[in-house]
């Protein structure tokens, strides 16, 4: 648990991360798993999907039509995440078949016929009401719902801690696609905006006229997906990507 717990701190990206964590499930029995990460939440809506952190593991064929074609819009376990905090065993979809839509039972064959049937599901707690963070823990094509209830009762409780510390570095270090990335000059004065600074007073900060610092600001803003400024702030600071320190290994470097 030590070593788990210091190589996930250490990690510089995500993508470090996420192999590590693949690595430290696997001997658990949980060697697929689905995460996924959004601070836009609104009470009808997950969000846009651009703005989602998504990681796994999982074949295309089945990654792809799941979270592509919006298959994870009706997974029965998502909406458990988005009504609950903490872990809940797959078996609460068999427990409440009956209660499950067309398009849930839908979600559900299109599961096992991938081998998906078994595994435990953890929604992380937020401070935020716009975040909401999750995994799926997907246990082995040959394992049952009975094996994976087993192994939870002899080692939840260290998967339920490793993955909520993997979940905090995540939120921790940067995370955005390539087209939303912003440059060194969008980052810079979007965080003069952050320090309360008029456009004038960054210009001179920055050695730079007005009218280019405006420049950087609207690219940042297209960037971003956002109308204002100030949302560009808010959402540049979710997504890690301003005060950083230039020094900091793998900063948003990845696609």
């Amino acid at each position: 648990m030590l070593d788990y717990v210091e190589r996930i701190t250490a990690a510089d990206t995500i993508e470090e991360l996420w192999e590590i964590h693949c690595e430290a499930m696997a001997p658990y029995g949980f060697h697929r798993l689905l995460y996924g990460l959004t601070q836009s939440r609104s009470p009808n809506r997950l969000g846009d999907r651009e703005d989602f952190l998504i990681l796994t593991n999982l074949d295309k064929s089945y990654a792809e039509p799941f979270i592509n074609d919006g298959m994870y819009l009706h997974a029965p376990m998502v909406r458990w995440t988005l009504e609950n905090s903490g872990p809940c065993s797959w078996r609460w979809i068999r427990d409440n078949i009956d209660a499950l839509t067309s398009k849930e039972l839908q979600v559900v064959d299109f599961n096992t016929r991938h081998g998906i049937h078994a595994g435990y599901s953890i929604s992380f707690k937020d401070v935020s009401a716009r975040g909401i963070g999750a995994i799926g823990l997907i246990a082995n094509t040959d394992a049952s719902q009975d094996d994976a209830d087993a192994i939870w009762a002899e080692h939840g409780r260290e998967i339920l801690a490793m993955n909520n510390v993997a979940h905090l570095k995540i939120m921790n270090l940067p995370h955005t696609s390539a087209r939303k990335m912003l440059t060194k000059r969008q980052r810079e004065a979007l965080e003069w905006v952050g320090e309360g600074k008029t456009t004038q007073d960054i210009g001179i900060i920055m050695g730079l006229t007005p009218a280019t610092v405006e420049k950087h600001l609207r690219l940042a803003r297209e960037a971003l997906d956002v109308e204002t400024t100030a949302q560009a702030v808010v959402k540049a600071s979710f997504q890690n990507q301003i005060f950083l320190v230039e020094a900091y290994p793998g900063a948003l470097k990845f696609a």
